[in-house]
């Protein structure tokens, strides 16, 4: 069974910086696509971004030049390097992971979920 434990929410003030990182654990020998996703109050679960297998990166228009994903292909880690915070990425962020090869289990297609970190920007 795999697990996606996310860390380093928080509060934050506007303009200031947080780091989130997300630990997948289970029979996992390589992961397809991790990501994060962020979900406002009152608003849908939105694609913050995500880093494929391949090395090729998304990200939403809202944060791009600002926000940076990273991945640790070794320890099925992704990492969110979010900067510039603005009140309105006041969100809980969940990390993403989809397309799972395990051993001995065969390859996953399905998407696991984080349970998901609060970020607060705020003065």
């Amino acid at each position: 069974q795999v697990q996606l434990v996310e860390s380093g929410g928080g509060l934050v003030q506007p303009g200031g910086s947080l780091r989130l990182s997300c630990a997948a654990s289970g029979s996992i020998t390589d992961i397809n696509v991790m990501g994060w996703y962020r979900q406002a109050p009152g608003k849908q679960r939105e694609l913050v971004a995500v880093f494929s297998r391949g090395g090729s990166t998304n990200y939403a228009d809202s944060v791009k030049g600002r926000f940076t994903i990273s991945r640790d292909n070794a320890k099925n880690t992704v990492y969110l390097q979010m900067n510039s915070l603005k009140p309105e990425d006041t969100a809980v962020y969940y990390c993403y992971a989809a397309g799972i090869w395990g051993d001995p289990d065969p390859f996953d297609p399905s998407p696991y979920w984080g349970k998901g970190t609060l970020v607060t920007v705020s003065s």
